[in-house]
């Protein structure tokens, strides 16, 4: 088995911690039955889920809701060589409580996109799985 010093698993503390530093990351789920990957931005609730703000028209709604999703979340630096990749696999789902809206209306991921009566998609943090690359000695 190949074994490199440079390269390592992050626990799931490590992982939301990364998460939450970083505005943008990535849904991959199935469209018409091909891989499809969103560049969206994010954030995370208390409850380690991930948070998206879209339209309710769009078409990740629609491929999302109930079904089981991956989200990516990096960092990297080409000059040292070094970084960070995060996936959260778990069921996606529509927020559809009211006060639940509500309250992430107030507190929850803005769209950058310009969005009349946006909807909330929570990814639950089933599975949370981390990569790290240690390039230079120090940096991080």
């Amino acid at each position: 088995m190949f074994h490199n010093d440079a390269f390592g698993a992050l626990d799931r503390q490590e992982c939301l911690r990364l998460l939450a530093k970083v505005p943008v990351g990535r849904v991959v789920y199935t469209r018409q039955a091909l891989p499809a990957v969103l560049p969206v931005n994010f954030s995370l609730d208390t409850d380690a889920s991930v948070l998206l703000s879209t339209s309710p028209d769009s078409d990740l709604v629609r491929a999302v809701d109930g079904v089981v999703v991956a989200f990516e979340a990096d960092e990297f630096d080409a000059r040292t060589r070094s970084g960070w990749s995060v996936v959260v696999t778990g069921r996606a789902a529509l927020v559809s409580d009211p006060a639940e809206h509500e309250r992430l209306s107030r507190s929850g991921p803005a769209s950058w996109m310009p969005l009349r009566n946006a909807v909330f998609i929570r990814i639950e943090s089933e599975m949370v799985t981390g990569r790290e690359l240690r390039g230079a000695r120090g940096t991080r």
